[in-house]
């Protein structure tokens, strides 16, 4: 914590050098503690209970020059409470990292607004069902990337490009890569219309040969509002090649819906279904790949599909659920979500049925600097969780997080 102090500091010093005026600099942080309790801890081993508090301490500085040029700089140390060997061995600052540090430059005002971003950077699109930062996660996702955007009133489009793996460097054997557009249409009827293509490639520099993916998903998404009904409709499709398999997978999702009359609440009615393998055997794949998505978002809280295909042992996933919340107070809000998981495919399985999870979500706002949230998520366990070996009983999970940002 203190190097990441000094650290900030020390580079807010080095931007006043530049002749920039005192408000255009920015700096600011975050401070996330969270306490989580799972039983059982992991599956399908059956181990105990664990216990346990992670932190996530962020500072940036950003810095807005001349000619519409600003400059962004995020550091952060993610750790685990007691992870140290003492009271005394935390002197490496082996935790540090860079999370963002990019520069846009930009056109200025005018009808459309042209913008470059270079660097690493958090890229979402589409509510983070393909591409998203992954908040949750105390570590959160970022990209080396290159991103091209123009902006009108009515038209947004992005194109970007970024570099997830480079077998110059050590840890790597691959060169892999992500290429996409991201349009949005916001005069769409009631709605936004968004539509993309991304492609994302991995190539073996191993020697070992391991075979390579060249894979494209094409999707659209409308969402929206029309008087006191919430929407969305999506759809996606993957072609291409996976590891050597050919590729043909699909993902379609919707939800509706609406604010209780006093204004107080709401309540939302979800599915989504994820395209699963028929044939495991076979040379073509069938399963659909969600790619870099929040998955923390959409399939239940426990995170037990946080990485799909391989949590649904291949065979897609179908979630059925119900979202409420109410608000009893303005600083007080309560989330309570119903979900039901099936398998797309039940392939081998004694039942295609994963099992009902229920998510209660408790958030206090203290100020706009300071925020609260626990949340308890009972999963009940069926056939088909065990056996595609992710899950043998019932699974209980809370946390306690505050969080606090400048």
């Amino acid at each position: 914590m203190k190097r990441l102090c000094v650290l900030v500091l020390s580079l807010a010093a080095l931007i006043y050098t530049v002749p920039v005026n005192a408000q255009d600099i920015t700096v600011g942080g975050q401070l996330r503690p969270r306490f989580e309790f799972r039983d059982p801890y992991s599956a399908p081993t059956g181990l105990e209970h664990d216990v346990f508090t992670s932190m996530r301490a962020r500072a940036h500085v950003r810095a807005d020059l001349e000619k519409n040029v600003s400059v962004m700089l995020q550091f952060q140390d993610v750790r685990f409470w007691g992870g140290e060997t003492s009271t005394l061995a935390d002197f490496s600052a082996d935790n540090l990292d860079i999370h963002q540090a990019y520069v846009d430059v930009s056109s200025g005002e005018g009808p459309i607004t042209y913008t470059a971003r270079v660097g690493r950077q958090e890229i979402a699109f589409g509510g983070h069902r393909l591409i998203g930062t992954v908040n949750w996660t105390q570590q959160a996702r970022s990209f080396d990337a290159l991103r091209l955007s123009a902006d009108g009133s009515t038209v947004r489009l992005d194109v970007i490009g970024a570099l997830l793996q480079d077998a110059t460097a050590a840890a790597n054997d691959d060169d892999a890569y992500l290429v996409g557009a991201y349009a949005q249409l916001r005069d769409a009827g009631p709605g936004t219309l968004d539509v993309y293509g991304l492609f994302n490639t991995r190539f073996d520099r191993s020697g070992a040969g391991n075979p390579d993916t060249e894979q494209g998903t094409f999707g659209a998404r409308w969402w929206g509002q029309s008087g006191n009904v919430r929407f969305r409709a999506e759809a996606s499709y993957q072609t291409g090649d996976r590891a050597g398999l050919d590729v043909s997978a699909f993902m379609f999702g919707g939800r509706v819906g609406t604010t209780l009359a006093d204004g107080a609440g709401s309540i939302t009615l979800w599915y989504d279904y994820l395209s699963g393998d028929d044939d495991a055997t076979d040379t073509d794949t069938k399963v659909f790949d969600t790619l870099f998505a929040t998955n923390h978002k959409f399939y239940g809280f426990a995170d037990l599909f946080l990485n799909i295909p391989v949590h649904t042992g291949g065979r897609g996933l179908q979630d059925i659920a119900v979202k409420g919340s109410y608000r009893p107070d303005p600083r007080v809000n309560l989330g309570l979500d119903v979900h039901s998981f099936h398998a797309a495919k039940s392939n081998g399985l004694s039942t295609g049925h994963f099992g009902e999870e229920v998510d209660l979500t408790l958030t206090y706002t203290h100020s706009r600097n300071l925020r609260v949230t626990s949340g308890l998520s009972q999963v009940f366990q069926a056939d088909g969780f065990a056996d595609i070996g992710r899950l043998t009983e019932n699974m209980s999970w809370f946390y306690l997080m505050m969080d606090v940002g400048f």
